[in-house]
This record gives structure tokens, sequence and C-alpha cells, in this order.
């Protein structure tokens, strides 16, 4: 069997060593977007950056806590998982944006993923379509209380993985183009109950649920597409405060031995 490539001895995408991330990942997919999580550590360093993955580490409130981009879609945030486990991680938190399906979900609110979609590429390969791409009941209880506390609107529900920002979310590509099987998406998943699309989560819970990590997901509502609005960047701060304060609830409950199953 081929060896996991590695460059002086750290993973050749992330160049992240074994032993240089904590156990807390939090995933976001803008490289840009990781030293604004970093912003509220009380400790923070950057010990990676190559192609879309950028890697800080740190401490908040007293826990070690690492934040690494993963960049758009599945593809490239399978190897940021896969690389981040071999590190040492066991946690993720992806901390993103969304596009909402339902009128209920107001610009700037926070969604929280117990699952996903599983319209994406990478995860195919890793399970049949049948394996449901759930986050882990712990993480998703530490982001409800960290909502909570607060006091940042949120909604909990399935989500929309799909590695086409465009005809993938019924967005007509260029020149108008869209296949007759991209008509109807939204009007499909709002049926169903789906709150809303991104693009990562099915990758990082699926992955998460086979290897026997730990998942969940925050994203900011940017976009709501019943009511045709958008507002980028709306409500990531909130995202971003959610997700570190829900770290901190997990190392508690993870302290006292609560971590499993």
């Amino acid at each position: 069997m081929a060896q996991r490539p590695v460059v002086g001895g750290k993973a050749y995408h992330i160049l992240v060593a074994p032993g240089e991330v904590p156990r807390y990942v939090l995933l976001p997919g803008d490289p840009g977007r990781v030293p604004l999580i970093a912003r509220h550590w009380e400790e923070a360093r950057e010990v990676a950056r190559n192609r879309e993955f950028v890697t800080w580490v740190g401490r908040y409130k007293g826990v070690q806590i690492a934040a690494t981009s993963t960049g758009i879609g599945s593809g490239s945030t399978a190897i940021a998982v896969e690389e981040l486990l071999q590190a040492g991680a066991d946690t993720f938190i992806r901390v993103g944006t969304t596009g909402a399906l339902r009128r209920e979900v107001k610009l700037g609110d926070l969604v929280i993923g117990v699952a996903a979609v599983r319209w994406d590429g990478a995860s195919r390969w890793y399970a049949p379509p049948e394996y449901p791409a759930v986050a882990h009941w712990r993480v998703v209880s530490a982001l409800v209380a960290a909502a909570e506390a607060l006091g940042v609107r949120y909604h909990v529900g399935i989500v929309a993985s799909t590695d086409s920002f465009y005809v993938g979310q019924e967005r007509p590509g260029h020149g108008g183009f869209l296949p007759p099987w991209a008509r109807g998406l939204i009007d499909t998943l709002r049926s169903l109950g789906v709150v809303s699309f991104e693009m990562e989560s099915a990758t990082i819970f699926t992955l998460s649920s086979i290897y026997g990590a730990r998942a969940g997901g925050v994203y900011a509502a940017i976009a709501n597409r019943e009511t045709d609005e958008f507002a980028p960047e709306v409500g990531v701060e909130d995202a971003i405060r959610v997700a570190n304060e829900a770290v901190r609830i997990l190392a508690e409950y993870d302290s006292q031995g609560s971590a499993r199953p």
C-alpha cells in the first residue's frame, strides 16, 4: 500500500506535523477567516500556510485550539480533515456561510447543522450514498449552548452540501445555463425540510463518523434564496464567536469524561 505523502515530517498539503495541532480544530473555508477566528484567542500564532490551507494554533479561555482553512468544496476539505486527523485532531467545527432556503431564516441568523445532504463529490469515495452525513450530538449540543449563552439567533437543522456554487445550487451558469436536473432543487430541498445550502459539511461529517472523530457546523446566513436577499459577511462574526465558545464548552464536557459516546 502506498505511503501517505509527507514533506519534512509534515503532511504534504497542510504542512502540519503530528502533535502540532490540538484536538479541537475550527474549519473555515476562507483562509482569510483564520486570523479573524484567532483574534478571539488570548494566544495565537500561525504554524503553516500552503495553497488554500492556513493553520493557526493558540488558546481560547485556557483551551488549546486551532483553525485550518479548507478552501471551497469537498476535495480540499477531505484533504484537510485527513491530514488534521493524522496530526492529532479529533474534533472539528465548520465555521462558514450559508444560503438559507426558508423565509424564517433571516440574514445574519446562524444555522447549526445536525446533518448534511451528501451532494458533495468526495464523500462518495468513502461511503455509499445511503451512509448518512451526521454531526456528532455532543458538538451540536455545545454549539446550541454557545449560541444560547451569547444571545445569538439560530436555527438547527439539515443543510445541503454541494460542490457547485452555481448550477448545483440552482443558480444559472454562464449565459443562463441550467441543466434540467438542476431545476427545482430548491423546492425539493425545502419540501424535505432542509434549511440551507453550503459546500463542505457533508464531507466533514462523513469522514469524522468513519474515523471515530466528532464534527459539527455553524454557518452565518448571508443569503436567503426564498426572499432573494444577499449580504456578504453578515453574521460571520457571530458564527466565529459561537464556534470558539463551543470549543470551551466541549473541553469542559471532555474534562468531565463526557466526550464519548
